[in-house]
């Protein structure tokens, strides 16, 4: 039953008062037994957090994925510097010459922009080099563990149309306030009805209008990868031909195992431009997949980054002071 409820809590959070209740509701279990469960979890470090998940794009953000070259000697001080800016999300060691791969984004005011933000961290860090792999276009993302080894080897990716909205003082507030980890409690929205001076309907509503405009992806719990038994988490490159881009994307995102799914650019350094987050519970499995895409995906090459150190996975904090706070220390670099 664990395993029910941890696939559960990934894929679509019932947005209503007593979420909990409703998925007990659905598995025919009591509300306190989800509860103990998923208090059990988090107590044990399994379940990462349980948040809103925001399109950082959509929100008005600049981000890249960025890979440094960092002297063997030096990382230790790099990633310290790295991690101290409050747009890092994700920051790695992985195998390969570009040894240090983070995620960064600046917020909409940045008077830095994203360009010279990492110029200056490439400074400060004393990267022997770097490249810029920004977005090009998104097939996938959705992190979902199949914690209960049912799921089918591939799954439909839907192709969402997003309305267009218009975000108010109180939009901003509900953003600030549900970015953050709730409570394994039967009321886990209560503090931010109550905080907000507002009430449930309109909480869930401006959550579904959020949803709707593909501002907020969605409402899930995070498990932490290797706590859950996934230990085996490659990025895997491709070479494919840019103008068949788009169609081998779709086929890569179509596999369950693959969490993202990105064209990015290719550099005369750089030849790889097909990105897929690959998860298994072994290296063995993962590499097993990776085999079995690359009997469908058609590319020159393609090559499993793994990574050997996780120096920091956590949600940006959006609309914060922390942003500009960081350019104001920095901004004479």
């Amino acid at each position: 039953m664990k395993q029910e409820i941890l696939s559960r809590i990934q894929k679509q959070f019932p947005l209503v008062a007593r979420p909990f209740k409703v998925i007990a509701d659905e598995l025919n279990i009591s509300e306190d037994a989800v509860l103990s469960i998923l208090q059990e979890e988090k107590k044990n470090g399994i379940i990462r957090q349980t948040s809103a998940i925001f399109d950082t794009k959509r929100l008005g953000y600049n981000s890249s994925l960025v890979a440094f070259r960092i002297p063997h000697a030096k990382i230790d001080d790099a990633v310290k510097i790295i991690n101290s800016h409050p747009g890092i999300s994700h920051n790695y060691e992985r195998n390969h010459d570009f040894n240090i791969w983070f995620t960064v984004a600046v917020g909409p005011d940045s008077k830095l922009g994203l360009d010279k933000t990492v110029e200056i961290i490439a400074k400060l860090t004393e990267a022997e080099d770097y490249i810029m792999l920004p977005t090009l276009k998104l097939f996938k993302i959705s992190v979902k563990l199949d914690t209960t080894g049912t799921d089918e080897k591939k799954e439909k990716v839907k192709r969402v149309v997003h309305s267009e909205i218009e975000l108010t003082p109180l939009h901003h507030q509900i953003i600030r306030n549900i970015q953050y980890d709730i409570e394994m409690i039967q009321e886990p929205f209560k503090k931010i009805v109550e905080e907000l001076d507002i009430d449930y309907d309109t909480l869930f509503s401006i959550l579904n209008q959020l949803q709707e405009a593909g501002i907020m992806r969605r409402f899930a719990s995070i498990l932490n990868h290797r706590k859950a038994g996934f230990s085996a988490n490659a990025m895997v490159v491709w070479d494919v031909d840019e103008s068949q881009g788009n169609e081998i994307g779709e086929k890569a995102a179509a596999f369950s195992a693959v969490s993202h799914c990105y064209l990015r650019p290719k550099y005369p350094n750089w030849k790889y431009n097909l990105f897929t987050m690959v998860h298994g519970k072994s290296t063995e499995e993962t590499n097993a997949i990776i085999d079995e895409m690359a009997k469908e995906i058609e590319s020159h090459s393609h090559m499993p980054l793994y990574s050997s150190r996780e120096f920091k996975k956590v949600r940006i904090e959006y609309f914060t002071p922390a942003f500009g706070m960081w350019e104001a220390q920095y901004n004479n670099n």
